[in-house]
């Protein structure tokens, strides 16, 4: 079996983890020569992790660029700042390296646009870290979606009820600020807003949002959003999203309701069933999963695998570019609808960092 090499952007809460974690169970496939991060401690750390757990110890870098210009390596994982994902992203494509981000693979419509058209000028694979649509439960439920088990979707609900208290911020300054995040839609929010969309049919019509900052006064950006999102097909989308639950993590739940069919997955990570409703059918085995060790979820090992896959044998990442694009374009919707006051028909064109203009206007 061919083995890929790559190189690892970003070696900080997310890299250093659930990366690190995906590099090593497939170590059988994937070699990560390289590791970088601004912060040489945390590279290092990243690199005596890889070399401790998959015998081999990847060199240590502080540029990325100077990375990806002595390193013959097949392509990237980037897992920096969110506002960073953009430029490294194009930085590395430019010189012919496929690309695996994070989410939110950008924090403007026009860049993400950008990121997808250079990577199919150039025959690169783009893939985005939407690591929840390879739950079990949710692979369930898309299977279900396909063969038509609900017979029509009306409506789906996105919650998010979790909670971010002053020392998250201060651990990294930049969080919830406008220009290299967004709040609590575009950080904690973006994956659970992915699925919605993914099982309702993705192609939008118009987004309402509201947003607010109820009690995070230190941050630039929202920590609570609700909004309402039509589709094209007649289906309705209803996403709840904060980091303001008392006094610690509630749920992160994925509700969809159908002609003949109601599903409900929640847990820690949309991670568990809790409800499965279908005609002589009311139960799964998947109402017993247990929960993860973190939010994250473990679903990077099947997406870096994935990746993998569509690389030596040409064919498209499940979660390619495309696809990545949807979830961040309705929370920028939901950012320009709040601050118009109207609803957002698309397509259309917003970045978070013209956010900065309208402070007033929301809070």
């Amino acid at each position: 079996m061919k083995k890929l090499k790559m190189g690892l952007i970003g070696c900080g809460r997310i890299g250093s983890s659930k990366h690190v974690e995906a590099i090593i169970r497939n170590s059988d496939i994937i070699e990560a020569i390289a590791v970088c991060d601004v912060i040489e401690e945390k590279a290092l750390k990243c690199a005596e992790k890889i070399e401790k757990d998959a015998g081999y110890t990847p060199k240590v870098y502080t540029d990325y660029i100077k990375m990806l210009d002595e390193e013959e390596i097949d392509f990237v994982a980037i897992a920096t700042e969110s506002g960073y994902h953009y430029e490294i992203s194009i930085e590395a494509l430019k010189k012919g390296k496929h690309v695996l981000v994070e989410k939110p693979m950008a924090l403007s419509t026009k860049n993400m646009d950008e990121m997808i058209d250079i990577s199919r000028k150039n025959n690169l694979k783009l893939g985005v870290c939407f690591q929840n649509r390879f739950n079990p439960p949710i692979v369930e439920l898309r299977k279900r979606i396909e063969n038509n088990s609900f017979t029509r979707i009306n409506y789906g609900v996105a919650s998010i009820r979790w909670n971010r208290d002053k020392n998250y911020y201060e651990q990294a300054k930049w969080r919830g600020t406008w220009r290299l995040d967004g709040g609590s839609l575009m950080n904690q929010c973006t994956h659970n807003i992915d699925l919605l969309q993914w099982m309702l049919g993705g192609e939008i019509d118009e987004v309402y949002g509201v947003i607010r900052n109820f009690q995070h006064p230190y941050i630039e950006a929202e920590d609570f959003g609700g909004a309402l999102v039509k589709f094209k097909n007649g289906s309705v989308g209803i996403i709840e999203g904060t980091s303001t639950i008392y006094p610690k993590n509630l749920e992160e739940t994925l509700s969809i309701f159908g002609e003949t069919g109601t599903v409900v997955i929640g847990g820690l990570a949309v991670n568990r069933i809790q409800v499965w409703r279908f005609t002589n059918e009311d139960s799964h085995p998947f109402m017993n999963l247990p929960d993860p060790d973190t939010v994250y979820g473990s679903g990077h090992v099947p997406l870096y695998r994935d990746f993998y896959e569509a690389i030596v044998n040409n064919r498209e990442p499940k979660i390619p570019g495309e696809e990545g694009r949807k979830a961040v374009e309705i929370v920028l919707a939901i950012y320009k609808s709040a601050i118009e006051n109207k609803p957002v028909k698309f397509p259309f064109e917003f970045s978070a960092e013209q956010m900065l203009n309208f402070s007033e206007k929301w809070r």
